[in-house]
């Protein structure tokens, strides 16, 4: 027989089980708007059958339920689109970053403008060409230096300030570090507050949010792969144990360990006088513009295998030294590209200036030949950019404008001074390159490119640039437009709706009204029993 108060107990189970419903809408609607938060959801239950089997279970036609609990509260999360998200964040954080630093870098050339390299070299070659019909007018003599000048200053402008922001992007990688190693060490913290909860029983979801909001964050920084450990004790079938999270290198390889449940690994990167040991990150510009290496838990890893992400994208941009030796990165390779082309175009320049005769009468009533024109870059072409200057003791007379000896005014140089843009690398170093009145050959095999011209090299450099930044922006693009579509998937699943909870508030508020008009009922048919059974005969 089933006992009297049975559907009092059932009706009381649904009342408890609808109120605990509601207090979990409740806190979905107030934390409607909080970063990180993921909808919960009550896991309804229905309590065992009676009467159980058993040897001394009672002779009823069959079981009766007994009502309804709350099993759990549950986080409605899809591990699958969280994976989804962290990789496109993963990308995203990468171009976004290189495309930072290559608009960056369009923005110090400034090219096509009316005050870029190319516009100072135009003003330059010009004058050589004005030079060239009067070469005795002095006002013309005194534009071809000042003109010089300006190309020099250009070269030091555009030298200066790419080391300006190259200098930023070490002090950016530092704060990268930084922030990612703070990720790291919370990460590690709330596992261990989750590793004290779990084997008791509970669920705790608030830290959860906590936990996936920063691994969320450290993917902006590098790839990484989460395994999951069981938490000991006794912990629910729902709980979601431990993360131990793992680098991945750029070719999909697992690397080294960042985090082993509440011990975190620091990444450390090392680079001429970058590497604090004390504070395991990056604490200053390395002094010689160049990453070597990154370390973690002990494990060092080759900045060209190192993970994708905003740190990686950093780094390209700073410079790096590869499993050679040789200095790679944007900026490193822009700045290599200019003292080359400063250093080719000055040692280009003097030779052929060299070549021709200045206003500078000699006893014998012949000219004095022409001297060096741009100083300061000697016979490496490292630093020439930074270096390159207009010799001081320079002046109008001293410019080498005519050919022949003896004839000053036929500007004949002046001429061979303005095709220099225009002079092939290739044929300057077999020396085949013939200059207007001069008979010597020209033979320069120091130059550090081995073809082209000035002109097409560094239309070559900013072609180049351009190239790079669009395809940077575009995939930028892309990577954000796939981790939005993500999101708003990851939001349709895992963010609270105001407009659900409306209705679910409203469900559950029947419900439990539905329970407690059981509760009078039952309290009804006791009533009859009690009071209203047992009177007849008195």
């Amino acid at each position: 027989m089933f006992s009297t108060f049975h559907g009092l107990e059932t009706a009381k189970r649904g009342m408890n089980t609808q109120q605990s419903a509601l207090y979990v809408t409740g806190q979905n609607i107030s934390n409607a708007n909080t970063l990180g938060y993921t909808r919960q959801r009550v896991n309804f239950e229905a309590t065992p059958a009676y009467p159980a089997a058993s040897m001394n279970r009672p002779q009823i036609p069959g079981q009766m339920g007994t009502g309804v609990q709350a099993g759990s509260i549950q986080r409605v999360r899809e591990s699958f689109i969280d994976q989804q998200y962290r990789g496109e964040n993963n990308k995203f954080g990468y171009w976004s970053t290189k495309a930072e630093s290559l608009a960056k870098l369009e923005d110090i050339m400034n090219e096509p403008s009316d005050s870029g390299l190319s516009a100072a070299m135009g003003q330059f070659w010009q004058a050589l060409q004005d030079l060239s019909a009067n070469p005795e007018n002095d006002g013309a003599r005194s534009v071809v230096i000042q003109r010089g000048k300006a190309v020099a200053e250009t070269f030091h402008y555009l030298n200066d300030s790419l080391k300006g922001v190259q200098k930023d992007l070490g002090n950016e990688i530092s704060v990268s570090v930084k922030n990612m190693n703070s990720i790291l060490e919370q990460i590690a913290n709330v596992n261990k507050q989750i590793s004290e909860i779990e084997p008791h029983g509970y669920v705790p979801n608030d830290l959860y949010d906590e936990r996936d909001r920063l691994v969320d964050e450290l993917s902006t920084y590098v790839d990484i792969k989460i395994d999951v450990e069981k938490s000991g004790g006794n912990p629910s079938k729902i709980a979601e144990g431990i993360y131990n999270i793992k680098l991945v290198n750029k070719d999909g390889r697992e690397g080294p360990s960042l985090i082993d449940g509440s011990i975190p690994h620091y990444l450390e990167i090392t680079g001429g006088e970058a590497s604090d040991p004390t504070s395991r990150i990056l604490d200053k510009v390395p002094s010689n513009d160049s990453l070597k290496t990154l370390e973690v838990n002990g494990q060092k890893i080759n900045i060209e295998d190192f993970s994708q992400g905003k740190i990686r994208g950093l780094i390209e941009g700073y410079g790096y030294e590869d499993k050679t030796g040789e200095l790679k990165g944007t900026y490193p390779k822009m700045l290599d590209d200019l003292d080359k082309l400063a250093f080719t175009f000055a040692t280009i320049f003097n030779a052929v200036h060299e070549k021709g005769y200045t206003l500078n009468e000699k006893a014998d009533g012949t000219f004095e030949m022409g001297k060096e024109f741009f100083s300061g870059i000697g016979t490496d072409y490292k630093g020439a950019a930074e270096k390159i200057t207009v010799l001081d003791s320079l002046t109008n007379k001293d410019i080498a404008a005519s050919g022949p000896n003896g004839e000053p005014g036929n500007g004949l140089n002046a001429i061979n001074l303005s095709n220099i843009k225009n002079m092939d690398f290739a044929a300057l170093k077999k020396g085949e390159v013939t200059l207007e009145g001069i008979t010597d050959k020209l033979i320069l095999d120091n130059l550090p490119f081995d073809s082209g011209n000035i002109s097409t090299k560094y239309q070559s450099i900013i072609g180049t640039l351009g190239v790079d930044a669009q395809q940077a922006n575009r995939l930028t693009s892309n990577s954000g437009n796939l981790l939005q579509s993500v999101d708003e998937r990851r939001q349709s699943v895992s963010a609270v709706s105001i407009d659900e909870e409306f209705i679910n508030m409203i469900k559950y508020q029947q419900a439990y009204n539905a329970s407690a008009r059981n509760i009078t009922i039952v309290d009804e048919m006791l009533d009859k029993i009690i009071n209203g059974m047992g009177l007849g005969g008195r």
